[in-house]
């Protein structure tokens, strides 16, 4: 695969010029339709309006915000005044936006009115009260002295704040050849794009993405697949994340194809969306797969237009896997396996693949990346079948951690080996297989037990909906094993029964000595699990039932 050097600009006008009146963005329930040549014309607005209030080449223009239609608009308009786009995610509370907006040196925040239970246009008016007191155009800001502009995005009017049709308006009083200018001096390995890691083991770090590492990682992405222009992905992840700015909207218009939006995930909207548009693909995590299949509307719908996909962010069950290819038609979906630092892409199983590796393994390289496994201790690489690290190198590592460059040098060696923090194995065949995190990894007396493998294990009990193993504290041996088990719709279980299934089957220090029954797991906002709420929230009901724990 030759790789691409446009830059996020360059490639949407690309398109605009050779299929002007062909759909790349449709939201269903808004009836909402722009076509390449439309979508362009309104990112040149907004790019003038942000030039107009004063952003340079360079800022840092951050978005907070479901996946509402000009979300894409901002993350175009930004590309094309050399400006860097900041994703928040959407879950992020007071403290974590502080912590953001003072470490990205956020020059101007784009944000809608709130997500779920929190109220954004509140959360800023308490960290800026400057925003009531002073002109818009005009923030001074003690605490966060990069602060320039907040525009709300919608018709809404703040108090300090543009909104959307204000700033494109105010667009108007400058030249294109304002735009022309800053066009000529991009460049496709300039940054554009900063997203923050999710910060369990510590404060978020910046991954700071180039036009080249995206477009790029896209573009192969596709390829994977099989992508053509005829293609229409429904996007129901969140645009915050890799997963929906890069695997879909990067694979999406390197290949000139449509997006169908749904602003947020709902198992309904998501069946009725790819009838309706004839979705030809749809992305996921397994959970969200899961709550479609089990949607008691499932039935109800035609999901013949679709051929594949992405399944991704989490181990997928062989059951699911085999579901979603035959009851939703996705024969050729596909898993992707990588993290932010890597933009994400690192691995993919392909369409040709046999569905059980597609369910066991993240399949091989990426075109154009080198994959190895080493031992985290020794650096060496890995014999077939020796689990350890896996790493990659090529043009989807990231440029570095935003004003870290010790972080940097952690995670990429001399040699441009990014270092994941994954722990896997290669198989004789080619394909790597996941075994989990170097962090995960329970310690239970001295021995190194992996959840992944125990969790595998688990699924092979048709109760089972999902499972996730973690550790508990235990004053004994350091950790004890726990597991985290939704059961399937009208199934139950007990203990016993899972001590029993494992009795025999798996080694002894390896089977759960505590299980949680659970209706729902903590996640990101992003549909991953997340595995030390899990052990925080285990250990607090260990101690409830008089259970001692460290």
């Amino acid at each position: 695969m030759q790789l691409l050097d446009y830059t996020l600009g360059e490639i949407l006008e690309k398109w605009a010029f050779e299929t002007p009146e062909k759909e790349f963005i449709v939201y269903p329930d808004r009836n909402l339709r722009f076509t390449y040549k439309q979508f362009n014309e309104r990112v040149d607005a907004l790019a003038r309006g942000l030039l107009y209030t004063g952003v340079k080449p360079g800022d840092k223009v951050g978005i907070w915000a479901k996946n509402v239609p000009d979300w894409t608009t901002v993350m175009f308009a930004t590309a094309k005044i050399g400006a860097i786009l900041v994703t928040i995610n959407t879950s992020y509370k007071l403290a974590e936006l502080e912590f953001l907006l003072k470490d990205a040196d956020i020059n101007t925040l784009f944000l809608i009115d709130g997500y779920r239970d929190s109220d954004y246009v509140q959360m800023i008016f308490e960290l800026v009260p400057e925003l009531k007191e002073q002109p818009r155009g005009e923030l001074k800001s003690k605490k966060f002295p990069e602060l320039n502009n907040v525009v709300f995005i919608g018709q809404q009017k703040h108090r300090g704040m543009f909104n959307t049709a204000e700033l494109i308006l105010l667009g108007n009083h400058m030249d294109d050849i304002e735009l022309e200018n800053i066009r000529e001096k991009l460049n496709c390995h300039d940054v554009v794009n900063m997203q923050y890691t999710s910060g369990t083991t510590g404060f978020p770090k910046g991954v700071m993405l180039s036009h080249h590492n995206i477009l790029n990682n896209g573009y192969a992405t596709g390829q994977c697949m099989k992508y053509t222009s005829d293609e229409r992905l429904l996007v129901c992840v969140p645009m915050f994340h890799c997963f929906g700015c890069v695997l879909a909207l990067c694979a999406v218009i390197t290949h000139g194809a449509t997006m169908v939006f749904t602003e947020e995930f709902d198992p309904l909207t998501v069946l009725a969306s790819v009838q309706k548009e004839k979705c030809t693909a749809l992305y996921g995590v397994p959970t969200m797969f899961i709550a479609e299949l089990n949607h008691p509307m499932f039935d109800m719908f035609d999901l013949s237009s679709l051929r594949t996909g992405i399944m991704a962010g989490a181990p997928c069950p062989i059951e699911t896997m085999n579901q979603v290819m035959t009851k939703m038609n996705m024969k050729d979906i596909i898993i992707v396996y990588g993290q932010t630092e890597s933009s994400p892409g690192m691995t993919a199983t392909r369409t040709h693949n046999s569905p059980e590796v597609r369910a066991t393994t993240v399949g091989f390289e990426y075109p154009n990346v080198e994959v190895k496994i080493v031992n985290p201790e020794t650096g060496n690489e890995c014999a077939v079948g020796e689990q350890g690290e896996i790493c990659c190198r090529g043009y989807n590592v990231m440029k570095g951690y935003y004003k870290n460059p010790e972080a940097t040098k952690k995670a990429i060696d001399n040699e441009g080996w990014l270092h994941s923090g994954d722990l896997a194995v290669k198989t004789e065949e080619g394909f790597y297989r996941i075994t989990g995190r170097i962090k995960d990894m329970i310690i239970r007396g001295g021995e190194n037990i992996y959840p992944r493998e125990i969790e595998n294990f688990l699924y092979n009990m048709p109760q089972i909906e999902t499972v996730e193993v973690a550790a508990i504290p235990s004053p004994k041996y350091g950790e004890e094993v726990a597991a985290f088990i939704k059961p399937k719709e009208g199934q139950t279980l007990s203990d016993a029964d899972i001590t029993d299934f494992c009795r025999g089957q798996i080694a002894w220090f390896k089977t759960p000595k505590y299980f949680f029954f659970v209706k729902e797991f903590p996640m990101t906002a992003s549909g991953k699990i997340q595995k030390y709420k899990l052990s925080e929230l285990g250990a607090k009901w260990c101690k409830e039932k008089g259970i001692e724990v460290k």
